[in-house]
């Protein structure tokens, strides 16, 4: 952040309001410039001695806003320093937030007019407030002005910080709502990694469970894009989204009942459940730009997990052609994609024609998985309690007899 520096004996507040004053009013010829600017001046004072830092900072923003296209960056970074410092004024955080409010506010309402350099605004304005709503709100700010000016690369990297902010911010679902729909958008929008887009609107839809109906409403159309862009992603094969009630009201909704059964064929079906759900609705499909061939591609790979889960360690190359519907000479290549995609850990085993599984991903990680997980810990705790029992035993029996030689008389 820039410091600005007093060359006078002047209030570095008041040399700000006088700088402005001057350059705002310069176009009015120097009579009314000077009754002008002493006005700001003698009225910026009375702010200070009475401690009204509020007006003040009203009062310094409206010269700021005036000369935004005619200073130079480095004046204007150096008028808002003083500006923001402003907030560490008041004793009270409600008359802080409602400054921080103020300056945020004003700042944002150009966004097309140098947005990069507004943004730095906000984020020293962020770094000087103590409290963390203030904090949240100026953050917010920060990101509407970063989509709104087309900046969103400036604020993207702050997002790795995303968990530290939610711990110290200790926000309210709604806030939490708005924060992870916008975040998602931003990463939408800056063609960053589609998984992380996909993350924040799964984290949006958790916030809504057991709301009521006109509540849950509000995340039908973002649980409907979840779905397609889960449906679209080439490198995304799990996820738990059946079992969010933001996503399970889609199941009897007249409007989107189909766009739910789709994910329940990609999560939990094979494929030729999505070729008839295809064959009855490939309008639909199209509506949401889903492509079929690249549909086909990935419940093929999900077809092989299931195939993998249910075969007993051991999946027969005829088995795999016919649920995969290719040929035989394929199989073995969309086995290395399912290997490749870390879908299922196997060894081919061309000389018998069947696949030995060893581990595959889950496509969902429900109740039945856990208990799954649940059945393998105690067999492996039981399993190796029997080791240790063994080995102990095995201990015992080789100190008897040197206990027993140590007793021998010579």
């Amino acid at each position: 952040m820039t410091t600005v520096v007093p060359t006078s004996e002047e209030d570095p507040t008041l040399s700000v309001v006088r700088f402005t004053a001057e350059m705002s009013w310069a176009d009015a010829g120097p009579d009314v410039a000077e009754g002008q600017v002493s006005r700001l001046c003698v009225e910026a004072q009375e702010c200070m001695l009475q401690k009204r830092w509020l007006d003040l900072a009203s009062l310094m923003l409206t010269s700021a806003d005036l000369i935004f296209s005619k200073a130079s960056e480095k004046d204007l970074e150096c008028v808002y320093t003083v500006i923001c410092n402003l907030v560490t004024k008041p004793e009270s955080l409600d008359q802080v937030h409602e400054m921080a409010e103020l300056i945020s506010t004003k700042v944002t309402q150009q966004p097309n007019d140098k947005p990069a350099f507004r943004l730095k605004i906000l984020f020293n304005l962020y770094n000087l407030l103590e409290s963390p709503y203030s904090q949240y709100s100026v953050y917010m700010k920060a990101l509407n002005l970063a989509v709104n000016g087309k900046v969103t690369e400036h604020v993207v990297p702050s997002f790795k910080k995303m968990d530290n902010f939610l711990r110290e911010w200790n926000l309210g679902v709604t806030d939490q709502r708005e924060l992870f729909l916008t975040v998602a958008n931003i990463l939408k929008e800056n063609k960053s990694s589609a998984r992380d887009s996909f993350k924040y609107l799964v984290k949006y839809l958790v916030t809504f469970s057991g709301e009521d109906a006109l509540t849950m409403n509000e995340a039908k159309e973002q649980a409907v894009r979840t779905i397609i862009e889960f449906v679209k992603a080439s490198d995304m094969f799990q996820g738990d989204l059946l079992d969010l009630p933001a996503i399970a009201q889609l199941e009897k909704d007249a409007k989107y009942a189909l766009v739910y059964q789709l994910l329940k064929i990609f999560l939990t079906q094979r494929l030729d459940a999505y070729m008839d759900f295809h064959a009855a609705n490939s309008t639909l499909l199209q509506s949401y730009g889903l492509v079929h061939e690249d549909c086909i591609a990935k419940m093929r790979l999900m077809s092989l997990v299931d195939l993998g889960s249910n075969q007993s360690g051991q999946i027969p190359y005829p088995l795999i052609r016919d649920t995969l519907q290719i040929e035989d000479n394929e199989v073995e290549l969309w086995v290395v994609k399912a290997i490749t995609a870390k879908l299922i850990d196997c060894k081919i085993d061309q000389m018998n024609q069947v696949v030995v599984v060893s581990q595959i991903k889950e496509r969902v990680f429900g109740q039945h998985q856990w208990q799954s997980l649940r059945t393998k810990l105690a067999t492996w705790r039981d399993n190796i309690g029997n080791v240790i029992s063994t080995i102990q035993a095995n201990k015992i029996t080789e100190d008897v007899p040197q206990a027993v030689q140590g007793l021998t008389p010579h």
